[in-house]
Protein backbone atom coordinates (compact mmCIF):
# COMPACT_ATOMS: atom_id res chain seq x y z
CA UNK A 1 0.00 0.00 0.00
CA UNK A 2 1.39 3.11 -1.07
CA UNK A 3 1.04 6.36 0.62
CA UNK A 4 0.81 9.93 -0.57
CA UNK A 5 1.21 12.77 1.36
CA UNK A 6 -1.14 15.90 1.23
CA UNK A 7 0.72 18.25 -0.86
CA UNK A 8 1.66 15.78 -3.25
CA UNK A 9 5.00 15.42 -3.19
CA UNK A 10 7.03 12.68 -5.07
CA UNK A 11 10.53 11.73 -4.49
CA UNK A 12 11.12 12.82 -7.78
CA UNK A 13 9.92 15.41 -11.04
CA UNK A 14 7.32 13.83 -13.18
CA UNK A 15 7.60 13.38 -16.70
CA UNK A 16 5.05 15.04 -19.35
CA UNK A 17 2.51 12.37 -19.72
CA UNK A 18 0.50 11.37 -23.28
CA UNK A 19 -2.02 9.75 -24.25
CA UNK A 20 -0.16 6.24 -23.44
CA UNK A 21 -3.22 3.82 -24.35
CA UNK A 22 -4.32 6.18 -27.61
CA UNK A 23 -1.01 6.38 -29.15
CA UNK A 24 0.62 3.47 -29.36
CA UNK A 25 0.49 1.46 -32.94
CA UNK A 26 0.60 4.70 -35.14
CA UNK A 27 0.23 3.75 -38.77
CA UNK A 28 2.63 5.53 -41.67
CA UNK A 29 1.32 8.32 -43.97
CA UNK A 30 1.51 12.10 -44.95
CA UNK A 31 1.19 15.29 -43.07
CA UNK A 32 -2.25 17.13 -43.56
CA UNK A 33 -4.04 19.77 -41.08
CA UNK A 34 -7.31 20.64 -41.64
CA UNK A 35 -7.79 24.29 -41.20
CA UNK A 36 -11.28 25.53 -41.31
CA UNK A 37 -14.66 24.03 -41.03
CA UNK A 38 -17.06 24.40 -44.14
CA UNK A 39 -20.25 25.66 -42.72
CA UNK A 40 -21.28 29.47 -42.89
CA UNK A 41 -21.49 30.65 -39.48
CA UNK A 42 -24.54 32.45 -38.00
CA UNK A 43 -23.70 35.56 -35.46
CA UNK A 44 -24.97 35.89 -31.92
CA UNK A 45 -27.81 38.31 -31.90
CA UNK A 46 -28.51 41.27 -29.83
CA UNK A 47 -29.59 39.47 -26.43
CA UNK A 48 -33.40 39.49 -25.83
CA UNK A 49 -33.92 42.14 -22.67
CA UNK A 50 -35.59 38.51 -20.69
CA UNK A 51 -35.10 37.40 -17.40
CA UNK A 52 -32.20 34.99 -17.47
CA UNK A 53 -32.10 31.62 -15.23
CA UNK A 54 -28.54 31.30 -15.26
CA UNK A 55 -25.71 33.96 -16.47
CA UNK A 56 -22.37 32.80 -17.58
CA UNK A 57 -19.47 34.85 -18.48
CA UNK A 58 -16.90 33.36 -20.58
CA UNK A 59 -13.64 35.05 -19.84
CA UNK A 60 -9.49 34.03 -18.66
CA UNK A 61 -8.53 33.83 -15.11
CA UNK A 62 -5.81 32.46 -12.87
CA UNK A 63 -6.94 29.33 -10.91
CA UNK A 64 -4.32 27.95 -8.02
CA UNK A 65 -4.95 24.65 -8.12
CA UNK A 66 -1.77 23.74 -5.94
CA UNK A 67 0.08 25.97 -3.49
CA UNK A 68 2.03 28.21 -5.94
CA UNK A 69 0.30 26.56 -9.22
CA UNK A 70 -1.36 28.88 -10.59
CA UNK A 71 -2.95 27.87 -14.09
CA UNK A 72 -4.13 30.42 -16.46
CA UNK A 73 -6.63 29.55 -18.39
CA UNK A 74 -9.94 30.30 -19.89
CA UNK A 75 -13.09 29.44 -17.59
CA UNK A 76 -16.74 30.48 -16.65
CA UNK A 77 -17.87 32.82 -14.23
CA UNK A 78 -13.87 32.63 -12.81
CA UNK A 79 -14.36 29.65 -11.33
CA UNK A 80 -13.09 25.75 -12.52
CA UNK A 81 -15.20 23.89 -13.28
CA UNK A 82 -18.13 26.26 -13.65
CA UNK A 83 -20.93 26.27 -11.81
CA UNK A 84 -23.45 23.86 -11.53
CA UNK A 85 -26.69 24.51 -13.46
CA UNK A 86 -29.26 22.43 -12.17
CA UNK A 87 -32.34 22.82 -14.20
CA UNK A 88 -36.23 20.93 -14.10
CA UNK A 89 -36.86 18.15 -16.68
CA UNK A 90 -39.06 19.40 -19.17
CA UNK A 91 -38.96 23.27 -18.32
CA UNK A 92 -37.70 25.89 -20.15
CA UNK A 93 -34.58 27.30 -19.12
CA UNK A 94 -32.69 30.65 -20.24
CA UNK A 95 -29.08 30.61 -20.47
CA UNK A 96 -26.97 34.02 -20.82
CA UNK A 97 -23.74 34.03 -22.23
CA UNK A 98 -21.30 36.89 -22.19
CA UNK A 99 -17.73 35.83 -24.48
CA UNK A 100 -15.38 37.74 -23.24
CA UNK A 101 -12.56 34.91 -24.05
CA UNK A 102 -10.95 36.86 -26.25
CA UNK A 103 -12.18 34.54 -29.49
CA UNK A 104 -15.24 33.24 -31.10
CA UNK A 105 -17.18 30.65 -28.82
CA UNK A 106 -19.92 29.49 -28.02
CA UNK A 107 -21.34 26.61 -25.44
CA UNK A 108 -22.38 23.09 -26.04
CA UNK A 109 -25.12 21.71 -23.84
CA UNK A 110 -24.03 18.23 -24.19
CA UNK A 111 -26.11 15.05 -23.86
CA UNK A 112 -29.39 17.33 -24.53
CA UNK A 113 -32.24 16.43 -26.47
CA UNK A 114 -32.59 20.19 -28.39
CA UNK A 115 -33.05 22.33 -31.35
CA UNK A 116 -29.79 22.10 -33.28
CA UNK A 117 -29.35 25.94 -33.41
CA UNK A 118 -29.89 26.24 -29.47
CA UNK A 119 -27.30 23.04 -29.50
CA UNK A 120 -23.98 25.38 -29.32
CA UNK A 121 -21.90 24.16 -32.56
CA UNK A 122 -21.70 25.86 -35.51
CA UNK A 123 -21.51 22.54 -37.62
CA UNK A 124 -25.25 22.31 -37.15
CA UNK A 125 -25.93 25.96 -37.23
CA UNK A 126 -25.59 27.42 -33.91
CA UNK A 127 -24.62 31.43 -33.45
CA UNK A 128 -20.81 31.55 -32.84
CA UNK A 129 -20.48 34.32 -30.23
CA UNK A 130 -17.74 36.67 -31.34
CA UNK A 131 -15.97 38.41 -28.69
CA UNK A 132 -17.50 40.71 -26.74
CA UNK A 133 -20.99 39.97 -27.52
CA UNK A 134 -23.62 37.95 -25.94
CA UNK A 135 -26.21 35.66 -26.67
CA UNK A 136 -29.00 33.27 -24.76
CA UNK A 137 -29.56 30.00 -25.57
CA UNK A 138 -33.28 28.68 -24.76
CA UNK A 139 -34.45 25.06 -24.75
CA UNK A 140 -36.97 22.89 -23.01
CA UNK A 141 -34.54 20.55 -20.70
CA UNK A 142 -34.40 17.30 -21.19
CA UNK A 143 -33.91 14.44 -21.08
CA UNK A 144 -33.66 13.83 -16.53
CA UNK A 145 -29.30 12.97 -15.70
CA UNK A 146 -26.21 14.05 -15.54
CA UNK A 147 -25.56 16.10 -18.40
CA UNK A 148 -22.30 18.94 -18.81
CA UNK A 149 -21.68 22.03 -20.57
CA UNK A 150 -18.49 23.33 -22.45
CA UNK A 151 -17.16 24.96 -25.01
CA UNK A 152 -17.35 23.81 -28.82
CA UNK A 153 -14.83 26.07 -30.53
CA UNK A 154 -12.42 24.83 -32.81
CA UNK A 155 -8.61 24.92 -31.35
CA UNK A 156 -6.60 23.69 -33.96
CA UNK A 157 -2.94 23.94 -32.59
CA UNK A 158 -3.58 26.44 -29.46
CA UNK A 159 -3.79 24.85 -26.40
CA UNK A 160 -5.44 28.16 -24.84
CA UNK A 161 -8.60 27.05 -26.22
CA UNK A 162 -11.79 25.53 -25.94
CA UNK A 163 -11.73 21.87 -24.21
CA UNK A 164 -8.09 22.34 -23.17
CA UNK A 165 -9.21 24.74 -20.91
CA UNK A 166 -11.17 25.11 -17.96
CA UNK A 167 -14.29 26.35 -20.12
CA UNK A 168 -16.29 23.52 -18.30
CA UNK A 169 -19.29 22.58 -15.80
CA UNK A 170 -22.03 20.16 -15.03
CA UNK A 171 -25.30 20.24 -16.00
CA UNK A 172 -27.86 18.52 -13.93
CA UNK A 173 -31.13 18.13 -15.27
CA UNK A 174 -33.53 17.32 -11.86
CA UNK A 175 -36.02 14.40 -13.30
CA UNK A 176 -39.78 15.81 -13.22
CA UNK A 177 -40.97 13.55 -10.63
CA UNK A 178 -38.01 14.72 -8.31
CA UNK A 179 -34.92 12.39 -6.97
CA UNK A 180 -36.42 9.18 -5.44
CA UNK A 181 -33.02 9.47 -2.08
CA UNK A 182 -31.59 6.74 -2.39
CA UNK A 183 -28.07 8.45 -0.76
CA UNK A 184 -27.11 10.69 1.86
CA UNK A 185 -25.25 13.21 -0.20
CA UNK A 186 -23.97 14.11 -4.04
CA UNK A 187 -20.79 14.59 -4.79
CA UNK A 188 -19.76 16.13 -8.25
CA UNK A 189 -16.09 15.45 -9.47
CA UNK A 190 -14.62 16.45 -13.12
CA UNK A 191 -11.71 14.88 -14.57
CA UNK A 192 -9.04 17.70 -16.32
CA UNK A 193 -5.92 18.00 -17.54
CA UNK A 194 -3.62 21.20 -17.72
CA UNK A 195 0.04 22.14 -19.24
CA UNK A 196 0.01 20.89 -22.38
CA UNK A 197 2.22 21.06 -24.82
CA UNK A 198 2.65 19.60 -28.25
CA UNK A 199 5.51 16.87 -29.13
CA UNK A 200 6.79 14.51 -30.95
CA UNK A 201 6.93 11.81 -28.62
CA UNK A 202 9.75 9.95 -31.34
CA UNK A 203 11.81 12.72 -30.31
CA UNK A 204 11.74 12.26 -26.82
CA UNK A 205 12.43 7.79 -27.81
CA UNK A 206 8.70 7.75 -26.17
CA UNK A 207 5.94 6.46 -27.90
CA UNK A 208 4.79 5.15 -31.39
CA UNK A 209 7.16 5.06 -34.61
CA UNK A 210 8.58 8.30 -36.03
CA UNK A 211 5.83 8.15 -38.62
CA UNK A 212 3.25 9.32 -36.02
CA UNK A 213 3.03 12.97 -35.67
CA UNK A 214 2.32 15.57 -32.87
CA UNK A 215 1.07 14.81 -29.81
CA UNK A 216 -0.41 16.34 -26.70
CA UNK A 217 1.32 15.88 -23.57
CA UNK A 218 0.42 17.35 -20.04
CA UNK A 219 2.49 17.82 -16.87
CA UNK A 220 -0.78 18.68 -14.37
CA UNK A 221 -4.31 17.11 -13.85
CA UNK A 222 -6.99 17.45 -11.30
CA UNK A 223 -9.92 15.74 -10.00
CA UNK A 224 -12.32 18.42 -8.54
CA UNK A 225 -10.41 21.98 -8.20
CA UNK A 226 -7.44 20.71 -6.65
CA UNK A 227 -4.13 18.50 -7.06
CA UNK A 228 -4.62 15.70 -5.25
CA UNK A 229 -3.25 16.38 -1.81
CA UNK A 230 -4.42 19.99 -1.97
CA UNK A 231 -7.19 21.96 -0.60
CA UNK A 232 -10.03 20.18 1.22
CA UNK A 233 -10.40 16.32 1.21
CA UNK A 234 -14.00 15.03 0.91
CA UNK A 235 -15.06 14.27 4.40
CA UNK A 236 -17.15 11.16 4.87
CA UNK A 237 -18.98 8.89 7.78
CA UNK A 238 -19.13 5.52 8.22
CA UNK A 239 -22.35 3.87 6.80
CA UNK A 240 -22.99 6.89 4.08
CA UNK A 241 -24.26 6.33 0.54
CA UNK A 242 -22.00 8.86 -1.43
CA UNK A 243 -23.53 9.45 -4.91
CA UNK A 244 -20.48 10.20 -7.21
CA UNK A 245 -21.38 12.29 -10.24
CA UNK A 246 -18.35 11.83 -12.30
CA UNK A 247 -17.52 13.75 -15.42
CA UNK A 248 -14.17 13.35 -17.99
CA UNK A 249 -13.53 16.97 -19.09
CA UNK A 250 -10.22 16.41 -20.37
CA UNK A 251 -9.01 17.57 -23.47
CA UNK A 252 -8.17 14.45 -25.11
CA UNK A 253 -7.09 12.06 -22.18
CA UNK A 254 -8.94 9.04 -20.90
CA UNK A 255 -8.57 7.61 -17.22
CA UNK A 256 -9.97 5.26 -14.74
CA UNK A 257 -10.26 6.10 -11.24
CA UNK A 258 -10.60 3.81 -8.47
CA UNK A 259 -11.55 4.65 -5.00
CA UNK A 260 -9.07 2.64 -2.61
CA UNK A 261 -10.52 0.44 -0.10
CA UNK A 262 -14.14 0.74 -1.89
CA UNK A 263 -16.19 -0.20 -4.70
CA UNK A 264 -18.00 1.50 -7.33
CA UNK A 265 -22.18 1.16 -8.04
CA UNK A 266 -23.07 1.83 -11.34
CA UNK A 267 -26.52 3.18 -11.20
CA UNK A 268 -26.19 5.50 -15.10
CA UNK A 269 -24.06 6.04 -17.88
CA UNK A 270 -23.67 9.52 -19.53
CA UNK A 271 -26.45 10.20 -17.00
CA UNK A 272 -29.02 7.57 -18.51
CA UNK A 273 -29.98 4.84 -15.77
CA UNK A 274 -28.10 1.07 -16.78
CA UNK A 275 -30.94 -1.67 -16.86
CA UNK A 276 -28.18 -3.71 -14.58
CA UNK A 277 -26.20 -1.68 -12.20
CA UNK A 278 -22.89 -3.51 -11.51
CA UNK A 279 -20.54 -3.39 -8.27
CA UNK A 280 -16.72 -2.88 -10.38
CA UNK A 281 -13.42 -1.74 -8.97
CA UNK A 282 -12.25 0.52 -11.51
CA UNK A 283 -14.09 2.92 -13.75
CA UNK A 284 -13.21 3.83 -17.50
CA UNK A 285 -14.12 7.43 -18.26
CA UNK A 286 -13.02 8.64 -21.94
CA UNK A 287 -13.45 12.67 -22.56
CA UNK A 288 -17.20 13.34 -22.50
CA UNK A 289 -17.97 10.20 -20.23
CA UNK A 290 -19.64 9.95 -17.03
CA UNK A 291 -20.95 8.11 -14.41
CA UNK A 292 -22.93 8.33 -11.48
CA UNK A 293 -21.96 5.69 -8.85
CA UNK A 294 -22.96 4.86 -5.12
CA UNK A 295 -20.58 4.55 -2.99
CA UNK A 296 -21.11 2.61 0.49
CA UNK A 297 -18.78 4.48 3.06
CA UNK A 298 -17.72 1.14 5.13
CA UNK A 299 -13.84 0.89 5.46
CA UNK A 300 -13.23 4.40 7.95
CA UNK A 301 -9.51 5.58 7.40
CA UNK A 302 -7.78 8.09 4.77
CA UNK A 303 -7.84 7.03 1.34
CA UNK A 304 -7.18 8.24 -2.15
CA UNK A 305 -9.65 8.90 -4.97
CA UNK A 306 -7.53 8.85 -7.90
CA UNK A 307 -6.32 7.65 -11.25
CA UNK A 308 -5.28 3.90 -11.89
CA UNK A 309 -2.51 5.18 -13.77
CA UNK A 310 0.60 6.14 -11.51
CA UNK A 311 1.84 9.02 -13.45
CA UNK A 312 -1.23 10.34 -14.34
CA UNK A 313 -2.13 10.34 -9.99
CA UNK A 314 1.51 11.45 -9.47
CA UNK A 315 0.15 14.31 -11.98
CA UNK A 316 -2.47 15.47 -9.33
CA UNK A 317 -5.26 13.30 -10.95
CA UNK A 318 -7.00 12.20 -7.64
CA UNK A 319 -8.73 13.65 -4.18
CA UNK A 320 -8.47 12.60 -0.40
CA UNK A 321 -11.36 11.02 1.05
CA UNK A 322 -11.60 10.85 4.72
CA UNK A 323 -13.68 9.18 7.42
CA UNK A 324 -14.98 11.36 10.29
CA UNK A 325 -12.05 10.81 13.31
CA UNK A 326 -9.92 9.48 10.84
CA UNK A 327 -6.25 11.11 10.17
CA UNK A 328 -3.05 9.98 8.75
CA UNK A 329 -1.23 10.12 5.54
CA UNK A 330 -4.31 8.94 2.56
CA UNK A 331 -3.37 5.69 1.34
CA UNK A 332 -3.05 4.27 -2.13
CA UNK A 333 -3.80 0.55 -2.38
CA UNK A 334 -4.00 -0.30 -6.41
CA UNK A 335 -7.00 -2.90 -7.22
CA UNK A 336 -6.79 -5.28 -9.46
CA UNK A 337 -6.43 -4.96 -13.36
CA UNK A 338 -9.73 -5.20 -14.73
CA UNK A 339 -11.02 -5.16 -18.26
CA UNK A 340 -14.00 -2.41 -18.73
CA UNK A 341 -17.10 -3.66 -20.59
CA UNK A 342 -20.26 -1.77 -21.26
CA UNK A 343 -21.82 -4.92 -21.48
CA UNK A 344 -21.85 -5.58 -17.91
CA UNK A 345 -24.70 -2.84 -17.20
CA UNK A 346 -26.83 -4.06 -20.14
CA UNK A 347 -29.15 -6.86 -20.79
CA UNK A 348 -28.08 -10.36 -22.56
CA UNK A 349 -31.39 -12.21 -22.20
CA UNK A 350 -33.65 -9.58 -24.01
CA UNK A 351 -32.01 -8.52 -27.45
CA UNK A 352 -32.31 -4.94 -29.07
CA UNK A 353 -34.70 -3.74 -31.43
CA UNK A 354 -34.02 -4.57 -34.99
CA UNK A 355 -32.81 -1.63 -37.04
CA UNK A 356 -34.77 -0.37 -40.08
CA UNK A 357 -31.47 0.68 -41.80
CA UNK A 358 -27.53 -0.18 -40.91
CA UNK A 359 -24.65 1.96 -41.61
CA UNK A 360 -20.69 1.38 -41.78
CA UNK A 361 -18.72 3.91 -40.38
CA UNK A 362 -14.50 2.87 -40.42
CA UNK A 363 -12.21 5.37 -38.73
CA UNK A 364 -8.37 5.74 -39.43
CA UNK A 365 -5.85 7.79 -38.89
CA UNK A 366 -3.18 9.25 -41.78
CA UNK A 367 0.15 10.15 -39.75
CA UNK A 368 1.26 14.12 -39.96
CA UNK A 369 4.67 12.31 -39.32
CA UNK A 370 7.73 14.28 -37.44
CA UNK A 371 6.56 17.73 -36.32
CA UNK A 372 3.43 17.23 -38.22
CA UNK A 373 -0.14 16.94 -37.52
CA UNK A 374 -2.41 14.22 -37.96
CA UNK A 375 -5.42 13.56 -39.55
CA UNK A 376 -8.12 11.23 -38.92
CA UNK A 377 -11.18 9.79 -41.43
CA UNK A 378 -13.97 8.61 -41.35
CA UNK A 379 -14.93 6.13 -44.38
CA UNK A 380 -11.89 7.52 -45.87
CA UNK A 381 -12.94 11.14 -46.04
CA UNK A 382 -12.03 13.72 -43.56
CA UNK A 383 -14.50 16.76 -42.25
CA UNK A 384 -15.54 18.61 -44.33
CA UNK A 385 -15.82 16.13 -47.04
CA UNK A 386 -17.44 13.60 -44.96
CA UNK A 387 -20.69 15.92 -44.95
CA UNK A 388 -22.95 14.40 -45.11
CA UNK A 389 -22.24 11.64 -43.32
CA UNK A 390 -25.74 10.10 -44.24
CA UNK A 391 -29.75 10.40 -44.12
CA UNK A 392 -31.66 9.81 -41.80
CA UNK A 393 -35.22 9.92 -41.89
CA UNK A 394 -37.74 10.99 -38.81
CA UNK A 395 -38.89 7.59 -36.81
CA UNK A 396 -36.47 5.20 -38.36
CA UNK A 397 -33.90 3.45 -36.55
CA UNK A 398 -30.49 3.00 -37.50
CA UNK A 399 -27.47 0.67 -36.69
CA UNK A 400 -24.10 2.28 -36.74
CA UNK A 401 -21.64 -0.38 -37.34
CA UNK A 402 -18.24 1.48 -35.87
CA UNK A 403 -14.93 0.49 -36.27
CA UNK A 404 -11.89 2.15 -35.00
CA UNK A 405 -9.16 0.81 -37.34
CA UNK A 406 -6.35 2.75 -35.75
CA UNK A 407 -4.11 2.42 -33.15
CA UNK A 408 -5.89 5.35 -30.68
CA UNK A 409 -8.41 5.38 -28.80
CA UNK A 410 -11.74 7.31 -29.51
CA UNK A 411 -15.03 9.11 -27.53
CA UNK A 412 -17.21 8.63 -30.38
CA UNK A 413 -20.21 11.32 -29.56
CA UNK A 414 -23.93 11.89 -31.08
CA UNK A 415 -25.19 15.08 -30.55
CA UNK A 416 -28.93 15.86 -29.54
CA UNK A 417 -29.31 12.28 -29.42
CA UNK A 418 -28.98 9.30 -27.19
CA UNK A 419 -28.12 5.86 -28.62
CA UNK A 420 -28.47 2.30 -27.43
CA UNK A 421 -25.50 0.15 -27.14
CA UNK A 422 -25.86 -3.14 -29.04
CA UNK A 423 -23.19 -5.02 -29.35
CA UNK A 424 -19.36 -4.57 -27.74
CA UNK A 425 -16.59 -6.24 -29.99
CA UNK A 426 -18.54 -9.92 -30.56
CA UNK A 427 -20.87 -9.48 -27.49
CA UNK A 428 -24.74 -8.46 -27.80
CA UNK A 429 -26.16 -6.43 -25.54
CA UNK A 430 -29.28 -3.98 -25.14
CA UNK A 431 -30.59 -1.45 -22.74
CA UNK A 432 -27.27 0.60 -22.13
CA UNK A 433 -28.03 4.38 -23.55
CA UNK A 434 -25.09 6.94 -23.55
CA UNK A 435 -24.38 9.83 -26.14
CA UNK A 436 -20.76 9.13 -26.38
CA UNK A 437 -19.04 5.57 -26.49
CA UNK A 438 -14.88 4.71 -26.07
CA UNK A 439 -13.46 2.52 -29.00
CA UNK A 440 -10.56 1.40 -28.09
CA UNK A 441 -7.68 1.00 -30.24
CA UNK A 442 -8.01 -1.61 -33.06
CA UNK A 443 -11.96 -2.64 -31.42
CA UNK A 444 -15.55 -2.44 -32.89
CA UNK A 445 -18.45 -1.50 -31.62
CA UNK A 446 -22.33 -1.45 -32.53
CA UNK A 447 -24.90 1.54 -31.72
CA UNK A 448 -28.75 2.18 -32.63
CA UNK A 449 -30.51 5.40 -32.71
CA UNK A 450 -33.77 6.50 -33.37
CA UNK A 451 -34.17 9.77 -35.89
CA UNK A 452 -36.81 11.55 -32.98
CA UNK A 453 -34.80 15.21 -32.82
CA UNK A 454 -35.33 16.55 -36.56
CA UNK A 455 -32.19 19.17 -37.51
CA UNK A 456 -28.81 18.83 -38.58
CA UNK A 457 -26.74 16.32 -36.16
CA UNK A 458 -22.91 16.66 -35.79
CA UNK A 459 -20.95 13.48 -35.05
CA UNK A 460 -17.37 13.43 -33.88
CA UNK A 461 -14.51 12.08 -31.94
CA UNK A 462 -14.36 14.21 -28.91
CA UNK A 463 -10.87 14.13 -28.75
CA UNK A 464 -10.41 17.80 -29.29
CA UNK A 465 -7.03 17.34 -31.51
CA UNK A 466 -9.35 13.88 -33.11
CA UNK A 467 -12.56 16.51 -34.30
CA UNK A 468 -10.29 19.52 -35.27
CA UNK A 469 -8.02 17.03 -37.77
CA UNK A 470 -11.03 16.11 -39.44
CA UNK A 471 -12.41 13.20 -37.11
CA UNK A 472 -16.67 14.77 -37.84
CA UNK A 473 -19.64 14.70 -39.56
CA UNK A 474 -22.84 15.58 -40.35
CA UNK A 475 -25.89 13.92 -40.27
CA UNK A 476 -28.86 15.23 -41.71
CA UNK A 477 -32.68 14.51 -41.89
CA UNK A 478 -34.63 14.50 -44.73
Amino acid sequence: MTKIDRRGNSPRRQPLVSRRALLRGAQAGAFSLVTARSLPLVRAQTLPKETADHKIRIAPTSVEIAPGMVIKTTAYNGTVPGAVLRVREGQPVRIEVTNDSGYPNLIHSHGLMIPSLQDGATEEGSPIIEAGKSLTYEYVAKPAGTRWYHSHAMAMTDLNKSTYTGEFGFLIVEPAAGDPGSYDREVLLAAHHWDGQWVSLQDIKKGPPPDNGLEVMYHVATLGDRMLGHGEPIRVREGERVLFRLLNASGNMGISLALSGHRFKVLALDGNPVPTPATVDILKLDVAERADVIVEMNNPGVWVFGSTDDDDRNMGMGVVVEYAGRGGEPAWSAPANSKWDYTVFGRSDVPAAAPDETISLKFEKIPGGRGGYNRWTINGKSWPHTNPLFTVVKGKRYRLLLNNNSGDEHPVHLHRHSFEVTKVGDKPTSGVIKDTISLPRYSTAEVDFVADDPGPTFFHCHHQDHMDEGFAGLIIYE
